[in-house]
């Protein structure tokens, strides 16, 4: 017992010490978030995005800058494989394109710039099929649709898109329509989605591909004013053979209009900063609501169908 009382007695006397020391070296939450590079309430960011989503992306960062006074999201609009080629990029924050990281892709990532890749589809898109307003055709079957990009088609249509190589249009259009085939050497290149819309407008013998986030809100005095130029084809439902449906909201949930695809967030960041705190913004109520205004689909928040009548 004479041995033990020294030592029971210097635990009692370090015990306050100690926590002294861990009252004054524990941070609040506010200061742990206040002391990283960026957060939810302020930091700037860069993003690459496709630029079929232009539109709505913009609309989404207005909103999100307008409700954080210090924050500035930075977006660069490109063709997705050029969105892509940014995920080793340090300076980039987040890309947003129409698929998720690959493996390949994390793996790279995490071993060069040792951060893991997030990836959430947000809204579901889909690609607008648009033509001259005078041009006799504006109903097509998948199939021909198919004979159109491969050049085959009974008539002379030339497709149009905002690229040839590397936009998510032309990915898309390979990967889901033509599984694989190639395209026809006749296909032509615009600068971008608007520059589609023009050149159809003016020439009756093509074909534009273009988001519907560019053509599919008529509250957007611009998109109206697209649509004076062009006339958005009805493509043959999945559902039902014969009937020819648009790219409307509850079509392209149900996966009705063939042509429908995914938008993604590719998130890398290791803390919960300015990204997180994008990313969780267009996955919630707020953001949800402005796909659904901008006639896109949102993928995080119920979507509810009700019966109204619009031509198909």
């Amino acid at each position: 017992m004479r041995n033990l009382l020294p030592d029971f007695t210097k635990r009692w006397l370090v015990l306050p010490l100690l926590l002294t020391v861990g009252m004054f070296s524990c941070k609040s939450f506010e200061d742990q978030r206040n002391e990283l590079p960026d957060n939810a309430f302020k930091g700037t960011i860069r993003i690459s995005a496709d630029e079929s989503f232009k539109p709505v992306i913009d609309e989404q960062v207005k909103i999100y800058e307008s409700q954080h006074e210090r924050v500035k999201i930075l977006v660069d609009y490109k063709p997705e494989a050029e969105c892509l080629k940014d995920l080793p990029n340090d300076s980039v924050r987040m890309v947003i394109a129409t698929r998720a990281a690959s493996i390949d892709e994390k793996n790279f990532v995490s071993d060069t710039l040792k951060k893991n890749l997030r990836s959430m589809t947000i809204a579901l898109d889909a690609i607008a099929v648009i033509v001259h307003p005078d041009a006799p055709d504006s109903l097509f079957t998948l199939q021909e649709i198919r004979e159109i990009l491969t050049g085959k088609y009974k008539k002379k249509l030339i497709p149009v898109f905002d690229g040839v190589k590397a936009t998510s249009a032309v990915r898309f259009c390979i990967d889901s329509v033509l599984h694989g085939d190639s395209l026809t050497k006749d296909a032509m290149a615009a600068r971008s989605s608007e520059g589609v819309i023009n050149y159809v407008s003016e020439h009756p013998d093509v074909i534009g591909f273009i988001g519907i986030s560019w053509i599919g809100n008529p509250e957007d005095p611009s998109q109206m004013s697209f649509l004076k130029k062009v006339r958005v084809a009805l493509l043959e439902s999945t559902d039902k053979p014969g009937k020819f449906v648009k790219a409307y909201q509850a079509n392209i949930y149900l996966k009705r209009y063939p042509l429908v695809r995914d938008l993604v967030y590719i998130l890398k960041e290791n803390y919960k900063g300015l990204g997180t705190a994008f990313a969780n913004f267009m996955s919630g109520e707020t953001g949800q609501k402005i796909f659904r205004r901008a006639y896109l689909v949102p993928a995080k928040k119920n979507f509810g169908i009700r019966p109204v009548k619009l031509k198909e």
